[in-house]
């Protein structure tokens, strides 16, 4: 590679890094709407934020709920982000969103990559933000259903 290349390509990745969130630091608020176009504003009240960034990582978050009471992740004070802003307009809109519907829990959909982006992880993992008065204390990352199930149970209310 080209040396002149070098200050490009660095300064290029750099929003990467500033954007990396770490333990202390104040979440900052945001607005999204859920599968029934209702809208949710994180606040302080939340003590746990899921992340999916792909199908894959929010197929694993349903399994884990799979057999849980309408409410569950509300009484653990949890919310679930889901990013689909690379799935394209109409099969959201026609199919995945109304499917979407069908489900126990609220899930905040991020369509246009506005929030995901704040809180980098892989792409097929959940990312677990733990949340005290609106400061990240602690983040984990879920590869299986199983993880997440024991992860939610240890959050009883």
């Amino acid at each position: 590679m080209n040396v002149k290349y070098w200050p490009v390509l660095l300064l290029s990745l750099l929003p990467l890094w500033a954007q990396a969130l770490e333990v202390g630091e104040r979440l900052a608020p945001w607005t999204l709407l859920d599968q029934f176009d209702q809208a949710y504003t994180l606040d302080n009240q939340v003590q746990t934020l899921l992340v999916a960034r792909s199908m894959e990582a929010a197929k694993l978050v349903d399994a884990a709920l799979q057999g849980q009471p309408k409410g569950y992740l509300e009484a653990r004070h949890t919310v679930f982000l889901a990013d689909i802003q690379r799935m394209p307009r109409l099969i959201a809109k026609m199919f995945a969103v109304p499917h979407m519907r069908d489900y126990s829990y609220r899930i905040m959909l991020d369509r246009d990559g506005r929030v995901a982006p704040r809180y980098p992880g892989a792409q097929d993992k959940v990312l677990w933000l733990q949340i005290k008065d609106g400061q990240l204390v602690a983040q984990h990352e879920y590869a299986t259903a199983e993880q997440l199930r024991e992860a939610l149970e240890k959050a009883r209310p």
